[in-house]
């Protein structure tokens, strides 16, 4: 088994509820055990600025399924929940993203691990240390990453448990 940390997010719709039932979904995955849930966040959004809030979130799993095969199972949960690929870092009712996939490191098109833009990314690094607050990444502490990226605007809004209901 292999640990994972998913980065979720969305900004149309209902993405608490896109969100929760994206989770519900993965934990239904044979080769996914679902370890922890992040707080909620609502974050500015990030590269196209004239857009909603995003909300924001990640889970820790133990999975079986290699990282490319995680990778499918999250795009098939995307499409169930109505995600369109139309504009790049454009508004989205869900948006799933590996974030880390233990230690590997994996350069294929499509699929990039850690995640490229991971440490400059203030709305995936504080939801990845509630879920693994010891992760490294690119020989760093999330937690330096995240002390040096802009965090301008973010909010915690739930705690741990809110995609319970």
């Amino acid at each position: 088994m292999n640990v994972a940390i998913l980065g979720l997010g969305g900004n149309l719709g209902d993405p608490r509820e896109l969100m929760a039932e994206a989770i519900r979904q993965l934990a239904t995955d044979p080769g996914i055990v679902l370890e922890s849930v992040s707080a909620l966040y609502r974050t500015p959004p990030w590269g196209k600025t004239d857009q909603p809030a995003f909300l924001n979130a990640a889970v820790k799993v133990e999975t079986s399924l290699s990282a490319r095969q995680l990778l499918d199972t999250i795009l098939a949960v995307e499409k169930e929940l109505g995600r369109e690929r139309k504009e790049r870092w454009g508004p989205r009712t869900i948006d799933i993203d590996i974030l880390l996939y233990g230690d590997a490191r994996v350069d294929e098109p499509a699929l990039e691990i850690p995640h490229p833009r991971l440490k400059e990314r203030a709305f995936a690094l504080a939801p990845l240390i509630d879920v693994a607050p010891d992760a490294e990444f690119s020989g760093r502490p999330a937690r330096v990453w995240l002390a040096e990226s802009d965090s301008g605007g973010m909010i915690r809004l739930a705690e741990p448990g809110w995609e319970r209901g």
